[in-house]
């Protein structure tokens, strides 16, 4: 009899752990990790909290299982490459880049507070550096294109605060409802451009038109 249950069953564990794991993420990137309890996930889950227990002893272990998720989807995210980023306009490799960096954004939403809240296992402060680290370069490519006569250091900084500037409003883009959401990430946008452009001495799109031209 076992047997015949355990292939229905598993499935619907699957689906109840990411359905755990993706509340999990939405209460840390709402209230932080130290705030967040399992009563909160279990009730953002639409589950009870004995339900919840079957599959997680306490918080922390949620926090590591999603951690380890995180990690996953950090080595699998796929970016423009900087080459091909740095044969764009700057308007457009900025739209390029950012726009996959947002869905990664919504699919990792509780990352930011975990990682400032709890030590990161190896694997997980790994993919984590890795990422960074990727998007830096890309970053920096686009900024080359931008200012080929910009110093090396120089260049180097400027991508590391424009990245810095991406992470600092990525949280308030993920945790944001698909209403206002869009009018965040053209913030996003508008404010990498500016910053790339001043920073290259390059103008900055006189209008939308102008803008929607590059992206055609």
């Amino acid at each position: 009899m076992s047997a015949t249950h355990v292939p229905r069953r598993q499935p619907r564990g699957e689906r109840r752990i990411d359905q755990i794991l993706a509340a999990a993420g939405v209460v840390f990137a709402r209230v932080g990790y130290a705030r967040t309890t399992t009563n909160a996930i279990a009730a953002e889950a639409g589950v009870s909290p004995g339900s919840l227990y079957q599959f997680f002893p306490n918080k922390e272990a949620i926090a590591e299982a999603l951690e380890t998720r995180y990690a996953q989807q950090m080595r699998t995210a796929r970016f423009p490459e900087a080459e091909v980023l740095a044969s764009l306009p700057l308007e457009v490799a900025v739209d390029r880049l950012v726009d996959p960096v947002v869905e990664h954004a919504i699919v990792t939403p509780g990352f930011h507070a975990l990682f400032a809240a709890r030590p990161q296992s190896d694997h997980v402060a790994a993919s984590a550096h890795e990422l960074h680290h990727g998007l830096v370069a890309r970053v920096e490519a686009i900024v080359g294109a931008a200012g080929p006569d910009m110093p090396p250091a120089e260049r180097q900084r400027v991508a590391a605060v424009a990245v810095q500037m991406c992470r600092g409003l990525l949280p308030l883009i993920a945790f944001a409802d698909e209403v206002s959401r869009p009018a965040l990430v053209a913030e996003l946008k508008a404010a990498l451009i500016g910053y790339v452009a001043q920073r290259t001495r390059r103008p900055t799109p006189a209008s939308r038109r102008d803008l929607a031209i590059h992206l055609r």
